[in-house]
C-alpha cells in the first residue's frame, strides 16, 4: 500500500473520531440541558405545590366565627327548610361557578316550593375554589356575603338573588364588596348596618376558608354536587336526567309512607330544633 493512501485512511479515522467526539459532546451538552430543564420543572412545581399545601395548611379547620343557625360538623352548613323533612338535599356550589349558576336558576323555584312543604330539609355548602383558577376573589366574597345574610336570616332569598345576577366566571363582578351589598338591596330587611359591615369586614372568612378545606378533603371534585339523602342526582339518577320535574317525583318517592315537616318560611333560614342536619347523608369524607 502506498504511503499516499496509508496517510488518506489515517486522516479519515482521525476525521471520524474527530466527529464522533463532537456527537458525544452535543451528546452529554443536550442531557445536561434536559436534566437542567426537568430540575426546573420540578422546582417550579414545587414551589405551586408548596403554595397551595401551605395555604390549606394556614386555613382554620374550625372557624373563628360561624353564621347563626349554620349546623353540622364545625357549622359549616347552611340549612334552609325544616329539619324534620323526611329527605335532605345536599348541594355543594361556589358562587362563581357557572354550571351551578344553570342549576339554580332553574331548580332554584322547585327547591324552594318542597322546601316550605315540608318535603325536603336543603343544606348547602358554600365552597370558593374558582378564585384559585381564575383571578379574583369574588367566590370567598360572595361565600361570606352569604354567611352575612344567613346570619341576618335572609340566605335563601339572597343565594337566589346572587345566582340571578351572576356573572360571567371571568368577570370577578363579586370580588367587589359594594356590588354584593347593592345585590342585597332586592331582598327586604336585608341590607342593614350589621350586614353592611359584616360584607366589607369579611366577618366569615375564616367561615368560608374552613367549607371549603372541608370540601378539600372530601371526595367531591366539581360543582355543583347535587345529593338527595346521600345519593347523587346530578346531573342523572337511575339512568334519567335530572329535571325540575323528576326532582319532584324523586323526593316523593323518598317520602312514600313518611310525614313530611314543618313547612319553612319563605326566605328565611330558620335555625334546626336539632343537629339532625345530613343524618341520611353518608359523610364526604368517607372513604
Amino acid at each position: 500500500m502506498s504511503e499516499k493512501n496509508r496517510e488518506g485512511k489515517r486522516t479519515a479515522r482521525e476525521r471520524m473520531l474527530a466527529e464522533r467526539a463532537d456527537d458525544e459532546a452535543r451528546g452529554r451538552r443536550r442531557k445536561k440541558l434536559i436534566i437542567g430543564g426537568v430540575a426546573l420543572a420540578v422546582i417550579a412545581a414545587a414551589v405551586v405545590t408548596g403554595v397551595v399545601v401551605q395555604d390549606q395548611r394556614s386555613t382554620p379547620e374550625t372557624p373563628t366565627a360561624a353564621p347563626a343557625g349554620t349546623i353540622g360538623d364545625k357549622n359549616l352548613v347552611v340549612p334552609v327548610g325544616s329539619d324534620n323533612a323526611p329527605s335532605v338535599l345536599t348541594v355543594y356550589e361556589d358562587p362563581r361557578c357557572p354550571a351551578c349558576g344553570i342549576f339554580e336558576r332553574e331548580f332554584s323555584p322547585t327547591i324552594s316550593q318542597l322546601e316550605d312543604a315540608g318535603k325536603i330539609f336543603t343544606n348547602y355548602h358554600i365552597v370558593s375554589f374558582i378564585d384559585r383558577a381564575v383571578p379574583g376573589k369574588g367566590s370567598k366574597y360572595a361565600a361570606n356575603a352569604l354567611g352575612c345574610a344567613q346570619d341576618a336570616g335572609h340566605f335563601r332569598d339572597y343565594h337566589d338573588v346572587l345566582y340571578r345576577n351572576q356573572p360571567d366566571e371571568t368577570n370577578d363582578a363579586f370580588g367587589n364588596k359594594a356590588t354584593l351589598i347593592n345585590l342585597a338591596k332586592q331582598v327586604d330587611g336585608l341590607v342593614t348596618p350589621a350586614f353592611e359591615a359584616c360584607v366589607n369586614d369579611l366577618k366569615f372568612s375564616d367561615w368560608v376558608s374552613a367549607v371549603q378545606q372541608d370540601f378539600d378533603k372530601s371526595t367531591f371534585k366539581s360543582t355543583p354536587t347535587v345529593l338527595l339523602n346521600g345519593q347523587p342526582i346530578y346531573p342523572k339518577f337511575n339512568n334519567e336526567e335530572i329535571t325540575p320535574a323528576n326532582l319532584v317525583k324523586w323526593v316523593d318517592a323518598a317520602n312514600q309512607g313518611k310525614q313530611l315537616g314543618t313547612p319553612g318560611t319563605h326566605g328565611q333560614s330558620p335555625a334546626p330544633t336539632s343537629t339532625a342536619s345530613e343524618a341520611n347523608n353518608p359523610s364526604p369524607n368517607a372513604s
